[in-house]
């Protein structure tokens, strides 16, 4: 399938799935956080990825998230599915289902825990890419997965129709500068501190997980990027630094969004799915201590956050597991 253009948007969220007390998906709050990130400037939103806490969602809520982010986004942004499979069969079945479902494109992650050699990573892409028509960001993230797309693996994938893009959390910037070079795929920035240096070297995009607080400040670096206007950008990405600190380096990201959205009252719940569990008593202050600092981010006024710490302590057994085999 030929595809012009940007298929996915700039400005991309990876969607927390925000969860009752008792761990179960919280489908209203699911429709009012879609839609808040969406107007706070995102035309992106991706569902059921690592943020979304992928590995402990089942495959009719992966898809759920699908039609309920179609039916929220009217148009307004892409749906894009993550998550996948390291079974390359489960990951080519979910992801078919998927465009069935209405998703706009799909971002499959390298098989993990397999450890798979670099033919079997391209193998895995490929036949995953075949499966579908839909518009494929690969997801480079060897910190979680236990094995990196190699740049020359990278090269053959980008051969792929269905292959436009990668989104990257390896933090080689020599590495990007060269696949930005060699080929036409585009680069979308998966470490929300490194958005501006990814963009300011050519990336199209972000993905990123302090967008579920506010997306705006970062619709104003890739607007201020696509107009080349330097001084703009580094200054939404400067007054961001308190609020990305806050959100990415103590607890995973998944835990400390929720967390925060639900001391601003945006989610009903910072419920996660064990083996994740809530901040402790320590995690938290740190967290809040890191709030204090921010100032002057558009759509992150913590005047009056409220964090529940014992809300969001521990972790939730939902009724189903999320193994499909």
């Amino acid at each position: 399938m030929t595809h012009t253009g940007n298929p996915f948007g700039q400005v991309l969220v990876a969607l927390v799935t925000p969860m009752t007390a008792d761990g179960e998906v919280d489908w209203p709050a699911v429709e009012k956080h879609i839609d808040d990130v969406i107007t706070a400037g995102a035309d992106g939103v991706v569902v059921t990825g690592t943020t979304g806490e992928t590995s402990t969602l089942t495959d009719p809520e992966k898809l759920r998230l699908v039609e309920v982010g179609k039916s929220v986004s009217a148009g307004r942004a892409k749906i894009i599915t993550g998550g996948g499979s390291n079974e390359t069969a489960h990951a080519i079945e979910l992801y078919k289902a998927s465009e069935k479902a209405g998703a706009d494109g799909i971002m499959i992650v390298t098989p993990y825990y397999n450890k798979p050699t670099q033919a079997g990573i391209l193998t895995h892409f490929r036949l995953v890419a075949d499966a579908t028509d839909l518009p494929v960001i690969l997801y480079d993230i060897p910190g979680r997965t236990g094995v990196p797309i190699k740049y020359e693996t990278i090269l053959r994938l980008a051969k792929h129709p269905n292959i436009l893009a990668i989104k990257d959390a390896k933090g080689d910037f020599s590495e990007v500068s060269r696949v930005l070079n060699q080929t036409d795929l585009m680069y979308f920035s998966g470490d929300d501190a490194n958005v501006l240096p990814h963009l300011s070297i050519g990336a199209s995009g972000l993905i990123g997980v302090t967008a579920n607080i506010t997306a705006t400040p970062y619709r104003t670096i890739v607007d201020a990027v696509n107009r080349g206007d330097l001084a703009a950008a580094t200054a939404a990405h400067k007054s961001l630094e308190p609020l990305v600190r806050a959100v990415m380096t103590h607890v995973p990201g998944t835990v400390s969004a929720k967390y925060i959205l639900h001391g601003l009252g945006r989610i009903s719940s910072p419920r996660v799915r064990l083996p994740l569990v809530g901040p402790e008593e320590w995690e938290a202050a740190i967290i809040e201590d890191e709030l204090a600092l921010v100032s002057g981010v558009p759509g992150a006024d913590f005047s009056n956050f409220r964090p529940d710490r014992n809300a969001a302590a521990g972790g939730a057994l939902p009724k189903v597991h999320g193994t499909t085999r």
